[in-house]
């Protein structure tokens, strides 16, 4: 890329229609869309590009191998990632988001893996619930708080 951007990372993403409506966003917001492996499903299932209606052909996708790959192509700074887990101790309003940040969600059963957490527990957010009747958003809905929340100051 020519220019920084923000970067929507689904680590390991389950359901088809949420890695559909994210690409959509993605392609709204004009943020690159990594997918790390492995999926639970096939890329190009058309539950997938159903749910990306005919957006999907413009969506900037870059898929890994793993995180481990991810981390060596791109190279990170700590300040460019942010994980979005449900109990991360601070809230999502509260970090400036460079231009170039990468912001992680994981599966939509059982979050970012452990490991990823453990080695980036700083840079922990999350969304703030008011009600404590719901344990977490359906995944492309948090994407979608989440990166007009990074992109409001790069606009």
């Amino acid at each position: 890329m020519s220019d920084p951007r923000l970067s929507i990372v689904l680590v390991q993403p389950e359901i088809p229609g949420n890695t559909g409506a994210v690409g959509r966003t993605c392609v709204a917001l004009d943020m690159e869309l990594i997918l790390i492996h492995p999926l639970g499903f096939v890329i190009d299932d058309k539950r997938v590009k159903r749910s990306g209606l005919d957006y999907w052909p413009h969506i900037r996708l870059t898929e890994f191998a793993s995180w481990a790959e991810f981390l060596a192509e791109r190279s990170p700074r700590e300040d460019q990632l942010f994980l979005f887990e449900e109990y991360a101790p601070r809230s999502f309003f509260e970090p400036d988001y460079p231009a170039d940040a990468y912001l992680v969600f994981g599966r939509e059963t059982k979050g970012i893996p452990q490991e990823i957490v453990e080695a980036h527990r700083d840079q922990m957010v999350a969304l703030p619930m008011r009600s404590d009747k719901v344990r977490s958003l359906n995944l492309a809905n948090t994407v979608a708080a989440a990166a007009y929340q990074a992109v409001r100051n790069h606009i």
